[in-house]
């Protein structure tokens, strides 16, 4: 791996990047043209000091997945992602999905402007590729599992931990709703492997899948009404937008609510006590080589 060339790419193009290219406030007293490193880290979800590692050249060999995370903090191209993973002798990424995909630059620029409303954007496999700090404090980070785990359709029907973040009587709408999308992306996708072990796991492991892939209803989720279970606010009603990538395999997810609503209020309230918490938490995160964001 050349050391020295991955380190100075990297902070060429953390000093190309505008703070509020990245929804990030300038300030008066910065003293870098660009990104700060321990900015870089927090959008890519590592620790300040991984990355101060990778930047100095000290031997960090950084995965697929983090190499991909940070592309999307540094907003690279395609020819400077892809130049990104040579520099670290890595293979890129062959699929146009999963957690190593290359985010569509149209969805993430408009990631970058959703500073006041939780927002995500998934694979049309509900693979969290990258999140705005609000969308963390509402649903939650990432997780930094990969392959099937890394689905929230995989989880739902395999980990009754996952379903935490809705009310239990909302349950059966969500797991028909998972099931009638998924099956819209498997006709989208033709014969592709990855859904193919997808489903197959799931039809093994859940009957509950099972009997809703056998009623082949089938419809991509473009809006949704959802409750959310937030640990500190309680219950929050909003509405889920999705906007989809050309290709359809990337969506740019948002939540809002009706002015004067109580969700519209729990919004503003978890814009101060989300953004409270996740910087008292930023300093915990570790540099796991996992890619999370």
């Amino acid at each position: 791996m050349n050391e020295s060339e991955l380190a100075a790419f990297l902070r060429s193009r953390r000093d190309r990047v505008r703070p509020a290219d990245v929804g990030l406030p300038s300030g008066p007293r910065r003293r870098v043209p660009g990104l700060r490193r321990e900015e870089v880290a927090q959008l890519a979800g590592l620790s300040a000091d991984y990355y101060t590692e990778l930047e100095r050249g000290r031997g960090v060999r950084p995965s697929a997945q983090v190499l991909a995370a940070l592309a999307r903090a540094l907003r690279l191209r395609g020819d400077e992602r892809d130049h990104l993973f040579h520099l670290a002798e890595r293979p890129l990424p062959t699929a146009a999905h999963g957690t190593a995909a290359h985010v569509e630059p149209a969805l993430l620029g408009l990631l970058d402007q959703l500073t006041t409303t939780p927002a995500q954007i998934i694979t049309d496999l509900h693979e969290t590729l990258v999140q705005n700090d609000l969308a963390r404090a509402l649903v939650g980070r990432a997780p930094a599992a990969r392959g099937p785990a890394a689905s929230l359709v995989h989880r739902w029907f395999t980990d009754p931990d996952a379903r935490a973040l809705y009310p239990a009587e909302d349950h059966p709408h969500h797991s028909r709703v998972f099931v009638a999308d998924l099956r819209a992306v498997a006709a989208r996708r033709g014969r592709d492997a990855e859904v193919a072990r997808l489903v197959g796991g799931l039809r093994r492991r859940s009957p509950e899948f099972a009997a809703l892939w056998d009623a082949h209803d089938v419809g991509l989720r473009r809006a949704d009404h959802k409750r959310i279970v937030h640990p500190t606010l309680g219950v929050i009603e909003l509405d889920c937008h999705s906007l989809f990538s050309e290709d359809g395999r990337q969506r740019l997810l948002w939540f809002s609510a009706p002015p004067g609503s109580e969700g519209a209020a729990q919004l503003e309230l978890l814009s101060v006590i989300g953004t409270q918490e996740l910087t008292a938490g930023a300093d915990a995160l570790d540099a796991p080589g996992d890619g999370r964001q």
